[in-house]
């Protein structure tokens, strides 16, 4: 693939918290054109990586490369800034406002001058057409006017994902973006992702295997906060451990379960 598609680079990410190494001696690789889910049960380290490549936590050791410039130490209002956008596990919409008011503000947020307070940016036409164009892009043009908390749980994911591509974002890390989806919605928003790895690279998070397995070009494993494995679906499938570090990964009472009935 094109160098030039490389949008970010983490290397040897670690952070722990107390005795614990919640994410120790992580890398990976995300490209323009690849879906790449990180997978693994809970307390693998999903969240706490998501929350380093953002910038929401400082690591204590590796690096982090956006576009090619050393980010590792970074806010995370500044990686916004410079083309990484993150959806987070809980929806997070102004409910009392309408779909497209959401996006717009959005929008606003990488318009110059967007903290003078007393400019009537809903006038502006740059950043009515940002909205719009997002949320054409998310599948939503005809629920515009439409109040967020009124939309579906699904629409609303839709809606977060519109607002994240109105900054412009080349990044995206999309945390659980199923959580609560199922059904038609589910399928639409996996549709979604596919339709945006096109003109972005994107970190999936997912614990809905047949969703990863449908959308990945990439797979990266993690176990205890580290790398179990990484690479195509199929890789994955066939990876011996793999397999036995979900089987051993059960919980107490369920694998005393399946001890006593063979």
């Amino acid at each position: 693939m094109d160098a030039s598609d490389l949008l970010l680079q983490a290397t040897g990410l670690g952070k722990r918290f107390g005795g614990l190494a919640a994410v120790d001696g992580v890398g990976l690789e995300l490209r323009r054109g690849q879906v790449h889910c990180v997978i693994g049960p809970n307390g693998a380290g999903k969240s706490t990586l998501v929350n380093l490549l953002s910038g929401e936590l400082r690591p204590d050791a590796g690096t982090i490369h956006l576009s090619g410039r050393d980010v590792t130490r970074t806010t995370a209002p500044r990686r916004s800034l410079l083309g990484l956008g993150r959806s987070f596990q809980k929806t997070n919409v102004f409910p009392a406002f309408s779909a497209f008011e959401n996006v717009r503000l959005a929008a606003q947020s990488r318009a110059p001058r967007a903290w003078r307070v007393f400019d009537a940016a809903y006038r502006r036409a740059d950043l009515r057409g940002e909205a719009e164009r997002a949320l054409a892009a998310a599948g939503l043009a005809a629920r515009a006017e439409v109040a967020a908390g009124t939309l579906s749980h699904g629409e609303q994911r839709q809606l977060e994902i519109a607002m994240l591509l109105a900054t412009r974002p080349s990044v995206l890390l999309l945390d659980e973006p199923l959580a609560g989806v199922g059904g038609a919605e589910a399928a639409a928003l996996m549709a979604l992702i596919g339709e945006l790895k096109r003109e972005h690279a994107i970190l999936l998070i997912e614990h809905d295997m047949d969703a990863v397995f449908a959308v990945a070009d990439r797979l990266t494993v993690m176990m205890n906060g580290r790398v179990l494995a990484s690479g195509t679906p199929e890789q994955i499938r066939a990876d011996a451990e793999v397999q036995a570090a979900y089987l051993g990964a059960l919980p107490e009472s369920e694998a005393a379960m399946e001890a006593a009935h063979g």
